[in-house]
């Protein structure tokens, strides 16, 4: 019965599910950390862009 316990694999694929989705996880946190302040700078493109537009309709 100990052997058999050892050698269960019945919850291997959710480790490597875990693994997969943390390794995607840090991915995406590092793409975000360098794309990040180039993202702000759109955004706050946009929102200059915006605020002229209401001024000059005003």
């Amino acid at each position: 019965m100990l052997k058999k316990w050892l050698h269960d694999e019945e919850g291997q694929g959710m480790v490597e599910y875990g693994l997969i989705i943390g390794l995607i996880a840090i991915v995406v946190i590092g793409a975000l950390a360098l794309l990040g302040p180039k993202i702000e700078e759109i955004f706050n493109e946009v929102n200059e862009e915006i605020d002229n537009a209401g001024a000059a309709g005003a």
